[in-house]
């Protein structure tokens, strides 16, 4: 008797501990199937070229603004070289259009004024001259001509001497040359702007922290204008992906934090929601049915957090559960 009652007790016991542990596990936080996501960044020269340098083989980690790669840029050197040049020519001018000249340039131009009025005064007094004797019967007429067109000749320059220094004094040249010349070193300015961009472009440096995945050439081949040389994964590329059925979907907000557990992680993955899909993975055809709701599924992505994103290898299988508040 005895016995059965003891046995009957041990039945109990066993039953209730079966019902907690059903109960607890009624409790714990679903968890959702998923893999780790990699977005690369394919890093390419806008110009072709032969490859100079690979400085980061593939596998290899790199900071942000680390050198990855050159194309040679010789040609493109040149081209610069010749447009600085000009643009110096250019900026050259424009200041020798706006300074004055330099004093003995001045005095050169006064001199030259002060022998054109002595050439005047000259002139005025031969046409005197001959004006007199002209009326006395001394000389002919055509003598008189020449003494005036002298004299004319002999004004007209004065007049050219002392606009010629008055402009020297201003500046050299009228006011539209001035914006021509500022023109032209724009334009210089502007080319050597793009070829200076050509230049710097032939030489790739890392935008972001991250892992060089795979590279496609070797230093000496010759490569395309546009055509990837290495690949990036940064680590603020590194996602997790996961899919949800339909009936937790409610559930889910971008911004909530959700955990991670993976095959030899030491801790769980701690990263945030900031994707749902706005459509199913699979749509059941004709008539939404309790059964064909449940194979429905949305894609959901959660960034990780920043000290754990370096270590997570694209493709690792991973079990995302809501984290615990």
């Amino acid at each position: 008797m005895t016995t059965l009652r003891t046995s009957g007790s041990r039945r109990l016991a066993l039953a209730a501990l079966v019902t907690l542990l059903a109960a607890c596990g009624k409790d714990a936080p679903p968890s959702y199937q998923g893999y780790v996501e990699g977005e690369y960044l394919y890093l390419a020269a806008p110009q072709a070229g032969y490859l100079k340098s690979l400085d980061a083989p593939r596998g290899s980690r790199v900071a942000a603004g680390q050198p990855l790669f050159a194309i040679a840029a010789d040609p493109d050197v040149q081209a610069l070289d010749e447009a600085e040049a000009r643009a110096g020519s250019a900026r050259e001018k424009v200041e020798n259009l706006k300074e004055p000249h330099r004093p003995p340039e001045i005095a050169t131009l006064e001199a030259n004024l002060l022998a054109a009025q002595a050439a005047l005064r000259l002139a005025r007094t031969r046409l005197q001259q001959q004006e007199a004797l002209a009326r006395a019967k001394f000389v002919s007429q055509a003598a008189l001509d020449e003494a005036r067109s002298a004299f004319e000749q002999a004004s007209a320059q004065v007049e050219a001497a002392r606009q010629q220094l008055l402009s020297y004094r201003i500046t050299l040249g009228r006011q539209a040359e001035v914006r021509g010349a500022e023109a032209d070193l724009q334009a210089a300015a502007a080319l050597a702007a793009q070829k200076r961009w050509a230049v710097e472009r032939k030489a790739v440096a890392a935008p972001a922290a991250g892992e060089v995945a795979e590279t496609y050439y070797r230093p000496g081949e010759w490569v395309a204008a546009g055509a990837a040389v290495a690949s990036l994964l940064p680590d603020t590329r590194r996602r997790l992906r996961f899919f949800v059925p339909e009936t937790a979907l409610a559930g889910l907000r971008p911004g909530q934090a959700v955990e991670a557990g993976c095959d030899g992680c030491a801790a769980p993955i701690r990263a945030t929601i900031d994707f749902i899909a706005p459509q199913a993975e699979y749509t059941p055809p004709v008539i939404y049915s309790r059964g064909s709701r449940e194979k429905l599924v949305f894609r959901v992505e959660a960034a990780p957090a920043a000290e754990q994103a370096a270590s997570l290898r694209p493709g690792l299988p991973v079990d995302v559960r809501l984290a615990e508040h």
